[in-house]
């Protein structure tokens, strides 16, 4: 009412109008600043988003690094609790001179697992290899062939029975006799680091002389002689030509040696005098009614006809 007396309407609408401009700058500048911060802490969230991406990246490298270096000493400290292969009574326990001296292998009541508390892969086997003969080991995959193998050398130690070799239980023998003084020719052959010569003849027990005349004859196993030869199926990946050839070599360069072939080709056993599938002559295994050599036989044939 005072301002209306005056007359002053006009004066003080306009001081209004003027304060109103004066704080609605201030808001407008507010939001301005508003939404100039908004946008930069978008992009540092972003930036810290990225950068908390690689962070974790390498965490996750570190975790499996230092997981991993873990396994290691884990498994150094298995290797490290694994007993010996043979006691030290039996590391001082030498086998006699030039043993064997006929290859007489005795194998009584034969039963070897892998593990304990696992079936048994060999069950009761007994049979008796005379001097120089000819031993085929046949039958289907996983029938215990390479076991066999495996037990002679003693890579298995058996869980019951023995074997026995010239009157000498091989479990009381020395590995390194053991393993010595039988020849092992097996199906894949590995090449050390180092020249051909090192290969022949790891331990440079031969000459040069010796080396060629028998390498020209391909028969490096007779660098070595033994009683007692082993081929676990070293023929099955060479053609029928290469197996006939080295058959041949086996007959007559190992006529009086003890050979003991676990075969992939049935021919390559046909004229042995034993195969350790059931135990006897081969034509009488193929003439016996049922017999698992005789119907292994058949399927050999019908396979490759």
């Amino acid at each position: 009412m005072t301002i209306r007396a005056f007359g002053q309407e006009s004066r003080f609408f306009f001081k209004k109008l003027e304060f109103i401009d004066k704080n609605a700058r201030l808001i407008f500048r507010t939001f301005s600043v508003i939404e100039w911060l908004i946008l930069r802490l978008t992009g540092m969230a972003f930036s810290y988003g990225l950068s908390l991406n690689a962070i974790l990246i390498l965490c996750v490298q570190w975790q499996c690094t230092i997981a991993n270096s873990i396994i290691s000493i884990e498994r150094l400290e298995q290797y490290m609790r694994i007993p010996t292969e043979e006691s030290q009574l039996v590391q001082t326990n030498h086998s006699p001179p030039g043993w064997p001296k006929h290859g007489k292998v005795e194998i009584c009541d034969l039963k070897v697992r892998y593990r304990t508390n696992t079936p048994l892969v060999l069950q009761g086997i007994s049979c008796t290899f005379e001097g120089g003969q000819k031993i085929g080991v046949v039958g289907r995959t996983g029938s215990g062939k390479t076991t066999l193998i495996s037990a002679l050398f003693r890579v298995v130690e058996p869980s019951d029975g023995k074997i026995i070799i010239d009157e000498c239980d091989i479990s009381t023998s020395r590995l390194h006799d053991l393993r010595s003084h039988i020849r092992f020719i097996p199906q894949d052959p590995t090449l050390f680091t180092g020249s051909i010569r090192y290969n022949l003849d790891p331990l440079s027990e031969y000459s040069d002389d010796q080396i060629w005349k028998f390498y020209k004859m391909d028969k490096i196993v007779l660098l070595k002689r033994s009683r007692i030869l082993v081929l676990d199926e070293a023929t099955a990946s060479i053609d029928n030509a290469t197996d006939a050839i080295l058959q041949k070599t086996i007959r007559l360069q190992f006529a009086d040696c003890t050979v003991i072939t676990v075969a992939h080709r049935i021919p390559t056993v046909m004229d042995y005098k034993r195969k350790l599938v059931e135990f006897d002559e081969p034509k009488k295994l193929i003439n016996k009614e049922n017999s698992l050599f005789g119907m292994l036989v058949k399927e050999y044939w019908a396979r490759t006809e």
